[in-house]
């Protein structure tokens, strides 16, 4: 006879007790639910991660809602499968995040004043290494993607007053990043780089430019993305009128490019 589902609920807490019980339905009883593991799930999770980006991006609320709702899945399955092993559950992991919030918010929770962003931030550091940390950077995943790694490893270092004080020296330091790459690889000919110590000047260069677009409040990674998507958008333009026009853009000449590319710069 088939598991009846829980009902709708109409608070957090009952509707979170809901996916519980769905979890634990769905782990004993369904073939694939049963075979998953930490592993398996783990680019799954990534996946949703970056659809749930993508939605925010979009600025649409209801594939937000929808994309939150795939990630909850998602952490209480892991949280199943580490009761499964006794390692954890789902009631530790929520202790867990409540009390480190608790303990990295004494200005809420204690006596400890702050009265701007800097300042929790500063704390949030200092309390971080009092837990263990070895390290500021230590809390910056390695497999970050290296323009959001960054950026982190950026604010973690302002986090405890390692920064420029203005933002001018900041464009200096990209001026001078720029002009060293320039004069070492911006060459007019076809003499041969050292491909290795370019690569490494670019690195400084975009390193650079990721902390000035910090100190004027641009994050570098929606910027980028946002850029793309524009590019997609115009070069997709680009195909569709030259499909329209019985033109192949393998066989058209730039300047016959360019005039669909200005076009879909006024859309």
């Amino acid at each position: 006879m088939p598991l009846l589902p829980p009902p709708s609920a109409n608070t957090a807490a009952t509707a979170f007790e809901r996916l519980l019980h769905i979890m634990d339905d769905l782990r004993t009883n369904c073939p694939w639910d049963m075979k998953q593991t930490m592993q398996t799930l783990r680019h799954l999770t990534i996946e949703e991660t970056y659809e749930l980006s993508d939605a925010i991006l979009d600025g649409d609320m209801t594939e937000i809602k929808k994309e939150l709702g795939d990630i909850m899945l998602h952490l209480v399955f892991y949280a199943r499968i580490g009761s499964e092993t006794n390692d954890f559950d789902i009631t530790a992991v929520l202790n867990g995040i409540c009390d480190k919030l608790i303990n990295r918010h004494p200005h809420i929770y204690s006596d400890t004043e702050a009265n701007n962003e800097e300042e929790v931030k500063r704390n949030w550091e200092k309390i971080k290494l009092k837990e263990g940390n070895k390290s500021v950077l230590g809390g910056v995943p390695a497999s970050l993607p290296a323009l959001v790694k960054a950026s982190r490893i950026q604010e973690k270092a302002r986090g405890i007053g390692f920064d420029w004080e203005h933002k001018h020296q900041v464009w200096e330091k990209v001026e001078e990043e720029m002009q060293e790459f320039r004069n070492e690889f911006n060459v007019e000919d076809a003499a041969e780089i050292d491909l290795e110590r370019a690569e490494g000047e670019f690195g400084d260069l975009l390193f650079s430019l990721i902390n000035y677009a910090r100190f004027i409040n641009i994050n570098p990674e929606d910027a980028l993305e946002k850029t793309n998507r524009k590019f997609i958008k115009r070069f997709q333009y680009l195909e569709q009128k030259a499909s329209e026009n019985g033109l192949n853009l393998q066989d058209m000449t730039l300047a016959e490019m360019d005039v669909f590319w200005n076009e879909a710069k006024k859309i």
